[in-house]
């Protein structure tokens, strides 16, 4: 039996074919936004190239299984957040640390050294508007030519959505905590 493509995905024939570095965005209120974007950074890694990650909610004294992952294959993954930031009684740190992972983002988005990096739940920052949202577009219009970004995160802001290359919104349609209680899982969630 032969294997036919989707039927929606229909490249446009009148479009000049160009190389270029993405802005990719994974929003929704569905499970897996992170993990498919470092499912893209393993990809990368497999084919050589240089990958990391700026998360913006992970705090930095906690272990997720990506991050022990990416220790071991040598990617580089900065947490710059204090973990469930809207449970916090002090947000005003948890503001100062992602205005920080911007910081360091922007250096490393800056740098040249990577293809692709992704920045980890920055939807919220910026949402809560604690990050700039014209300033993140403009870093990314500044980008070197090739890097890929990867921003992932619920609610991604409009203006976000509109900038990007490609953007995929994550649906939920059960999930065992909601619909079940079952808390979240080593190896699914963490």
């Amino acid at each position: 039996m032969p294997i036919n493509p989707p039927t929606d995905f229909k490249p446009n024939p009148n479009l000049k074919r160009i190389r270029k570095g993405l802005v990719i965005i994974n929003t929704g209120n569905g499970k897996g936004k992170s993990t498919a974007g470092f499912g893209m950074m393993l990809r990368a890694w497999g084919r050589g190239m240089s990958t990391m990650a700026v998360q913006f909610i992970k705090n930095e004294k906690s272990k997720y299984g990506e991050q022990m992952a990416a220790e071991k294959l040598g990617i580089e993954i900065i947490p710059s957040g204090r973990g469930f930031s809207w449970t916090s009684k002090d947000l005003s740190e948890d503001e100062a640390l992602a205005q920080n992972g911007w910081k360091l983002a922007i250096e490393k988005i800056n740098s040249g050294n990577y293809d692709v990096i992704m920045l980890d739940e920055i939807t919220y920052p910026v949402t809560w508007g604690w990050i700039n949202v014209d300033e993140v577009i403009e870093v990314l219009k500044g980008k070197p030519e090739m890097l890929n970004v990867i921003i992932t995160g619920r609610d991604a802001d409009p203006k976000l959505i509109e900038f990007a290359d490609l953007v995929t919104e994550m649906k939920e349609i059960k999930h065992p905590y909601a619909d079940q209680g079952i808390p979240a899982q080593k190896g699914v969630e963490f």
